[in-house]
């Protein structure tokens, strides 16, 4: 049977939150499909007004790529889907619709609900190890990416006039937590802009540089295997990065990173890449949640929810293969948003939901410059070849011809010209942001009441 018209507004409404892989997927195919009938309305909401392709964050943060090519905006790829900016607050299952905040004062609005899908991805988690969550970077969001890239240059440029052997050694000290795919191509991009910059800057001595990766397990990554795994840390300690095995960090404070094996390593830069969790929303609805994702049928649909939907990060779907739930990975999440979308089309239809089923095609990750490691249909490569192939499958991934153009062409170009040094983001830079914001919210909280009929808003 087909899906009944809302009587009141005349449409069936479909929201979609979340503007990652998953989300942008869904919303691309019911774009190209259900978003075309007159009595459907597809909303798709975003915190950002882009879709990031996080694959290449830490090609940003060694500045080989500037962060626009990485950013699709979200209005470009989506030509029916109403896109709307904001963070949601709550989702109320019983009254079938989401609020949500936007703009800097914080005002709201709810969006009623016919469909339903979460796709709200993941955040940074930093299993409460003290002085971490204050002052670590991350590299999850494109901000991440940026103020590592400018965290890194700011050092440089610090040591360079610092005349304190001790704090010249803290100041060239980059640790990163994590042995996956993010904390190893984050360890060989901070590994590559050091000490390809170190050329201009004459009195810094190279030899005081230093770069740490910190693993828990006895091989960095895991899923990969062990082969590539040793040769990539066989890679990376030839370029002089260090990796502690079988430790963990345990606190950060005092300018110093503690590790579970005793050692404290003085260091102004830690990168967390040691973990992430589900938003922390799906807590407050009533589902069941496997290691805090929403477990879903075969179609994605949450039982006992009808309309309602989870894909990517957020959903726990069982590989009929392995009884195992699906890996959160950007590979899943495409795929899954994409059969949510059909599923809610053919439920539009009156046509009956598809499960989803899906093997995983290879995975691949760089370890610095022009080196890379990759499992692919069942084969390893490794050095150059893994390396092209990184660049060649990612490339093809990035949504939008005009992007691919232009990261190929930074590509080229990098080949024969040096990685740009600007500090374009600098402290004071942050600090006049973070005036401006609280400035913001102070005239907001002191305005009328922040809060906006969803039937009165465009």
């Amino acid at each position: 049977m087909a899906q009944e018209i809302n009587t009141k507004t005349g449409k069936i409404r479909v929201v979609i939150l979340g503007g990652g892989f998953g989300g942008v997927e869904a919303a691309r195919y019911l774009d190209r499909t259900a978003a075309k009938r007159a009595d459907v309305e597809v909303t798709l909401v975003s915190r950002d007004n882009f879709t990031l392709f996080t694959p290449m964050l830490h090609e940003v943060a060694a500045a080989d790529l500037d962060p626009a090519h990485i950013c699709n905006p979200l209005r470009k790829l989506l030509r029916r889907v109403t896109v709307l900016s904001g963070d949601v607050k709550a989702i109320d299952l019983v009254g079938r619709q989401v609020t949500i905040s936007y703009g800097t004062s914080a005002l709201t609005r709810e969006l009623p609900f016919d469909h339903l899908v979460l796709a709200l991805g993941s955040e940074t988690n930093y299993l409460g190890i003290p002085g971490v969550a204050e002052h670590a970077l991350g590299i999850k969001t494109l901000g991440d990416a940026v103020m590592l890239r400018a965290g890194v240059i700011a050092r440089l440029e610090a040591a360079s006039v610092e005349l304190n052997p001790d704090r010249r050694k803290r100041m060239l000290t980059f640790v990163v937590a994590g042995g996956g795919f993010a904390g190893v191509e984050t360890v060989g991009a901070i590994n590559d802009l050091a000490h390809e910059s170190l050329p201009h800057y004459g009195r810094v001595d190279p030899r005081e540089v230093r770069v740490v990766l910190i693993h828990s397990g006895k091989v960095i990554l895991p899923e990969l295997g062990e082969a590539l795994g040793l040769y990539a840390q066989g890679k990376l300690r030839e370029r002089q990065v260090e990796i502690k095995l079988e430790a963990k960090v345990i606190a950060y404070a005092e300018g110093a990173v503690r590790c579970s094996d005793g050692e404290a390593i003085p260091a102004d830069t830690l990168v967390w890449a040691a973990g992430v969790s589900p938003s922390p929303i799906l807590k407050d609805l009533p589902f069941q949640l496997q290691s805090g994702r929403v477990v879903v049928d075969s179609t994605l649909e949450v039982p006992g929810a009808p309309g309602v939907w989870a894909v990517g990060d957020c959903a726990a779907i069982i590989d009929p293969t392995s009884n195992l739930p699906y890996p959160p990975t950007a590979q899943h999440a495409l795929r899954e948003g994409r059969r949510a979308g059909e599923n809610i089309y053919a439920r539009l239809q009156g046509k009956h939901a598809k499960p989803f089923v899906f093997k995983m095609l290879g995975q691949l990750a760089t370890i610095g410059r022009r080196t890379g490691v990759a499992r692919m249909f069942g084969f390893k490569f490794s050095g150059a070849v893994g390396w092209v192939l990184w660049r060649t499958v990612y490339l093809m991934k990035l949504p939008r011809l005009e992007k691919k153009l232009r990261v190929g062409l930074q590509w080229v170009l990098d080949v024969v010209f040096e990685r740009d040094l600007a500090q374009y983001v600098t402290l004071r830079d942050v600090e006049s942001l973070n005036r401006l914001l609280e400035t913001t919210r102070h005239e907001g909280s002191a305005a009328a009441p922040q809060h906006c009929d969803s039937e009165n808003v465009a």
